[in-house]
């Protein structure tokens, strides 16, 4: 009869408990953070962009930061935000990088924009929740996300579109096409002089 491992007790019982209550911690974006508190909101916004460049986040030359977004993610977190030149990320902006979030060239991200990379199966009904999934999210070049839009994970964006304020964004968005609504559908087709001045 084989010998199951017993349970853990006394300090690997506390070492495994103290693992698992530190896996979040991210000492580099504790820096971060701490380095862009100092910042006025909407003002430095280079040098915010600077910063992340310096702790090891991809960020392209001239992307302004208005402020600090709120960030989340697994180990390796620094390696998941790939971000092109020339993008805006407005205030208040959430960033699940669980998985890898990128954003091309001359991307704007409005005000309380939240991306998601992650989320959770169904599961059974005493609890629905169920297993974690994750799935990158990628916003192609000279997109325009507004405010408050929601992204989920998985979700593509293509070059030029544009996302209305407060949509919730569950399927791949078209290039060159307007979407809006809870969940966002396709409200146009954007010609060249609207993709231009949008």
């Amino acid at each position: 009869m084989a010998r199951s491992d017993p349970k853990p007790t006394g300090w690997r019982k506390a070492v495994a408990l103290l693992r698992e209550e530190t896996i979040g911690i991210h000492p580099r974006l504790i820096a971060l953070n701490t380095a862009a508190r100092v910042l006025p909101r909407h003002q430095a916004v280079l040098a915010r962009a600077k910063l992340f460049s310096l702790v090891g986040f991809r960020i392209g030359e001239g992307t302004r930061i208005a402020a600090m977004p709120r960030i989340n993610g697994g180990p390796g977190l620094v390696s998941m935000l790939i971000v092109g030149e020339g993008c805006t990320i407005e205030a208040e902006c959430v960033l699940d990088l669980s998985e890898r979030v990128t954003l091309g060239d001359r991307v704007t991200l409005g005000p309380g924009v939240m991306i998601l990379t992650s989320t959770h199966e169904l599961d059974i009904r005493e609890h629905r929740a169920g297993p974690v999934q994750m799935a990158p999210v990628t916003i192609g070049e000279g997109a325009w996300v507004g405010a408050r839009t929601i992204i989920l994970p998985g979700v593509t964006i293509g070059a030029g579109a544009v996302v209305d304020a407060g949509a919730v964004v569950n399927k791949d968005v078209a290039p060159q096409t307007r979407v809006g609504g809870i969940p966002a559908v396709q409200l146009e087709v954007l010609g060249a002089h609207e993709a231009a001045t949008a």
